[in-house]
């Protein structure tokens, strides 16, 4: 019975966790139109949610590349299919690998950037100041930094994809000997339009989610550092699951 009891208070309390995301997801979308009339602090957020993050998604990149490079050629080798790398590598890289990966380094970097930013503005009763001057906080700070997250989302995605193809070529060209003509004239030959258009609906979608976790955290943060402290936790940790769980959905939603 106490066990029974347990799993009814979990699932109930995962409906009311679900409930008001969806309300503040509604709420902020009906102050988009309004939030789009101040571009500069959406281009801020972008710049701040995105620029700032190209480091580590450029050396992450990289290195995922040229550990694909390494991988695949091992596998194919056995196949004698060594000149197909560079087709395996930028499908695993458009439709999966990309996004996920992107969309887990964005909610470790930006997503808990945005969480802590506006769970301290909620504990030094900024977010109450801004009420009290009839200035909506939902418009004013959690609305840009949602449309900033899910605008610099697909951008970083590309980056990532494309700095992982230079790292498998770097690796498959340059130090395992594959030939680099038939190394892109395959590639060029199997992706397909379709294979990118995955790609960056899956981008898109983190995009929302892992921006839309990371405002709500920080914007529903109890008001004291240790608060603060979960809700960036909570940041991560959610996002990260929900990625790969959307991201096997979507798979599946566009196989072929």
């Amino acid at each position: 019975m106490n066990l029974l009891r347990e799993l009814i208070e979990s699932f109930r309390g995962f409906l009311i966790a679900v409930g008001s995301v969806s309300i503040f997801l509604m709420r902020m979308l009906g102050q988009v139109p309004r939030a789009l009339l101040r571009p500069r602090l959406i281009v801020e957020q972008v710049y701040n949610a995105g620029a700032l993050s190209l480091v580590i998604i450029m050396i992450c990149g990289l290195f995922v590349g040229a550990v694909f490079g390494l991988q695949g050629y091992e596998v194919l080798q056995r196949f004698g299919a060594e000149q197909s790398l560079g087709v395996g590598a930028a499908l695993g890289l458009l439709k999966e690998l990309g996004p996920v990966v992107t969309a887990l380094l964005f909610a470790g970097r930006a997503g808990t950037s945005l969480a802590s930013e506006i769970g301290l503005m909620r504990a030094t009763d900024q977010l109450a100041a801004m009420q009290m001057m009839a200035v909506d906080p939902v418009r004013r700070v959690a609305v840009p930094r949602f449309l900033g997250g899910v605008i610099a989302m697909p951008l970083l995605t590309m980056i990532f994809i494309a700095i992982g193809l230079f790292g498998v070529q770097q690796v498959a060209v340059q130090q395992l000997g594959v030939d680099a003509a038939g190394f892109w004239s395959q590639m060029r030959s199997a992706v397909e339009v379709a294979d990118v258009t995955d790609g960056f609906i899956k981008s898109c979608v983190f995009g929302v989610v892992c921006s839309l976790i990371a405002v709500y955290e920080g914007y529903t943060a109890t008001p004291t550092a240790e608060g603060v402290g979960r809700a960036t936790t909570r940041t991560v940790v959610t996002s990260a699951v929900l990625v790969l769980m959307l991201n096997y959905m979507l798979s599946a939603a566009m196989l072929r």
